[in-house]
């Protein structure tokens, strides 16, 4: 397990945090300082075709070691962190033998991981855990998938007894931004479908994920002195907060679960001239989907009726941008690489845990651009936060997965297969 700890610990402790406000590619140069050790470590490993493109995109070849024609798959993670919180001088700590109790994160500040809080832990009592330092994310999301992919890879280059097919691997910058799919090349990468090992805890299958789209409001107001305002103020700040007030009261992420869908006010900033609401509509079907993007016209356009006389114009002036939609659709026509991925966990004594993710995925965007992409556990538990961390044992379990995935993949029948071609929305 050695091998895996110093692997993981050399990437996040490189800080790969990527920005929204960016408009290149990736949206921050530090990233491609981890995109080109990558580089090199695929070549030392023994990988063929390794490139790094303009943009940073990482891809490389192991090949087949079978006679027989076998589907070509891939292995797909990216290398940014969000920039939601701070991953900039990670300072991992390990947790060998975890007894089930707190875990002092940082003395200074007093910050402790508890299982009285984070249950989960508890899954993991006698297994050697990577933490933060309680300063810091860790960003296991996702360079546990960098780490799993690589040494899987690693293990079947030097155990060729074991028979697979033609194996793409993809690395990509900006997914925690939204755009680790906006370049990359499906017809250069060239396989049938691909996994994203992105997930979260071990056991997780995923193969639907949200219908998404952002919403930018912007409200409109009158600034008078308010000792004079009587019927000439109009402001900005409560509108919105009228606007706020016409959702859904409880279709929130904190009062939602499962197939739920939700609406998320993110962020809001005004003055009494002028006020801008940002918000995200989710929804798993996508007839509730857009009933939901729906209402938010319906609102803007109820409000704005009430002010046109007084203001002259409409008030409000809403933008609602699709975002990605639910993979399901494309997947599953081909759903037998979900059951294939369910298999090889079987194999391998993991319970699968197959459920949808309430979030999105650079799968999402791959399967509607014709490369079918299933997501699968990574290990790490918490995301984008200093309460992060992985279990090692999770960490090796994804890396027998992959390992069994190729084996399975050689050793099955797949002749009525069905093509997924790209799908514009």
């Amino acid at each position: 397990m050695q091998h895996i700890i110093d692997r993981f610990i050399s990437y996040v402790t490189i800080d790969t945090e990527s920005d929204a406000k960016s408009t290149t590619t990736p949206s921050t140069k530090k990233q491609l300082n981890l995109a080109k050790l990558l580089v090199q470590e695929l070549k030392t490993i023994g990988m063929t075709e390794v490139t790094i493109d303009s943009n940073g995109y990482v891809m490389a070849t192991l090949q087949s070691n079978v006679t027989h024609e076998v589907p070509v798959i891939g292995f797909i993670s990216h290398f940014d962190t969000t920039p939601d919180f701070t991953g900039k001088d990670v300072k991992p700590q390990i947790i060998p033998n975890y007894n089930g109790g707190d875990i002092l994160l940082n003395a200074t500040q007093n910050i402790i991981l508890s299982p009285n809080y984070f249950k989960d832990l508890l899954l993991y009592k006698g297994q050697t855990l990577i933490t933060t330092d309680g300063t810091t994310l860790l960003g296991a999301d996702d360079k546990a998938g960098l780490t799993e992919i690589i040494t899987a890879m690693e293990f079947l280059i030097k155990n060729p007894e074991i028979k697979h097919g033609k194996i793409r691997v993809g690395f990509t910058p900006d997914e925690e931004i939204g755009r680790g799919a906006d370049k990359f090349d499906v017809e250069k990468f060239g396989a049938q479908w691909a996994y994203t090992m992105d997930g979260s805890q071990i056991g997780e299958l995923e193969y639907e994920n949200f219908n998404a789209a952002g919403a930018k409001i912007v409200f409109k107001g009158k600034s008078v002195h308010p000792g004079y305002a009587k019927g000439k103020m109009i402001n900005s700040m409560l509108i919105a907060n009228d606007f706020i007030n016409e959702l859904p009261k409880n279709e929130t992420p904190q009062d939602t679960k499962g197939y739920e869908g939700f609406f998320h006010v993110h962020h809001l900033n005004g003055s009494i001239e002028e006020t801008v609401l940002e918000l995200i509509i989710r929804d798993f079907d996508a007839k509730k989907f857009k009933k939901r993007k729906e209402l938010i016209h319906q609102i803007t356009k109820k409000i704005n009726k009430k002010f046109v006389k007084q203001f002259g114009e409409d008030i409000i002036i809403t933008e609602v941008k699709d975002q990605y939609y639910n993979m399901k659709e494309m997947v599953e026509p081909v759903k037998y690489i979900v059951d294939l991925a369910e298999k090889a966990m079987k194999e391998i004594n993991i319970k699968p845990l197959i459920k949808p993710i309430r979030g999105g995925t650079d799968g999402s965007r791959l399967s509607y651009m014709g490369l079918p992409c299933p997501n699968i556990f990574a290990g790490g538990h918490n995301f984008h936060g200093k309460y992060e961390y992985i279990p090692v044992e999770s960490m090796q379990k994804a890396i027998d997965l992959i390992v069994k995935i190729a084996e399975l993949t050689a050793t099955t029948n797949f002749s009525k297969i069905k093509k997924v071609k790209k799908v514009k929305k």
